[in-house]
């Protein structure tokens, strides 16, 4: 039985149709992160699950029931939000209990949720605090408790960590990881953060216009991307794009690029058929480039010219030109480039990605 399941939803604002006909099925236990651009519909979809937004078309279901009209506090769930929310004046303690006092539960509970949701989250010492006295870090943190004081089957995250530093978010990060090893909760965690998401998710949806355009591992996702919007959405710096065409040769098949350079795709696995001659676009990750070729493998060899070097610690991003389009590079920190100059890079083609016209992969 699916714990969270999003059936045909619809949601519209007028004329503008921010979800279309979506569909989403969490598992129970399984952290979801909703990943998109400003604007895509992530945080719509997850105020439709809390109850803070009505639907225009569709269901939605918890834990086998249909909560598609149920009011916030009957769905089993817990929300945070992207700021705390926290009362300025009550203490850690009189935050976190505040919501189970108006429930008219009884003292002794209320005293025991919040001890426990205090020595997950290791705000014990913090308990007599007020807000104005805690860091950016110890108030989403307090927030976070709030949610789970409640024993919330859902735990839901509207973008927690974009208001903090790197170095709290790093943190952060990773106390949530351990929070859902430790609860099993379900979790869906709304960021526009690709680290975010990659890191913290068993499966990622990732969002363009109202439409889930892949859902699937961090891993797939990222190494075999379904389309070109998440091959350039996913990745820092983003994938680098090649336009071209697909020429079948007698033994192999290769791809011709604009400035009539050809490389072998042997190792390149298709999803589907297609023409020759047929236009395509060759797309290759920063980090699949290498300056000098593997020693297990046998990569086709391009040519680039790279103008500008960027040390960014353990490694080293290029950037540059190959066959007339923008192209870069992340290379080992102890590797010397040669800028200025025609650099041969190597690539395994298996680890490559191909799209049509339409953007969807080959």
């Amino acid at each position: 039985m699916s714990s969270v399941s999003i059936r045909n939803l619809q949601i519209s604002f007028g004329a503008l149709n921010v979800l279309e006909t979506l569909d989403l099925e969490v598992q129970e236990g399984e952290f979801i992160v909703l990943l998109g651009p400003s604007g895509c519909g992530k945080s719509t979809l997850l105020n439709a699950i809390a109850g803070l937004l009505d639907i225009t078309e569709g269901q939605i279901w918890i834990d086998g029931r249909n909560v598609t009209w149920a009011e916030p506090h009957e769905r089993g769930i817990g929300m945070v939000f992207q700021s705390y929310a926290l009362y300025p004046r009550l203490t850690v303690e009189g935050n976190l209990s505040f919501g189970l006092k108006m429930s008219g539960m009884p003292k002794a509970e209320i005293a025991r949720r919040v001890l426990e949701a205090a020595r997950i989250l290791q705000l014990e010492h913090l308990l007599q605090r007020q807000p104005a006295q805690l860091s950016g870090g110890q108030r989403q943190r307090v927030a976070i408790g709030r949610a789970l004081v409640r024993n919330a089957k859902v735990l839901l995250f509207d973008e927690p960590l974009s208001n903090l530093d790197a170095k709290l978010r790093t943190e952060l990060r990773v106390e949530i990881k351990r929070l859902h090893k430790s609860l099993g909760s379900t979790m869906i965690f709304v960021t526009h953060d690709q680290v975010e998401a990659l890191t913290l998710a068993d499966r990622v949806a990732v969002m363009h216009k109202g439409v889930i355009q892949q859902l699937a591992t961090s891993k797939e996702i990222y190494q075999r991307p379904i389309n070109r919007f998440v091959a350039g959405f996913v990745g820092s710096p983003q994938m680098n794009f090649l336009p071209g065409t697909l020429v079948r040769r007698e033994n192999a098949t290769c791809f011709r690029l604009r400035d009539g350079s050809e490389v072998n795709l042997t190792g390149y696995v298709f999803s589907r058929p297609f023409a020759d001659g047929q236009a395509a676009t060759l797309g290759i990750r920063p980090e699949q480039a290498l300056l000098r070729p593997s020693e297990h493998q046998h990569p086709d060899r391009l040519e680039a010219v790279f103008t500008i070097e960027e040390p960014m610690g353990p490694d080293t991003l290029l950037w540059g030109t190959l066959a007339g389009e923008s192209f870069s590079v992340r290379i080992s920190s102890d590797q010397t480039p040669v800028i200025g100059a025609k650099t041969d890079l190597y690539v395994n083609m298996a680890q490559a990605s191909l799209f049509d016209e339409a953007g969807d992969r080959l």
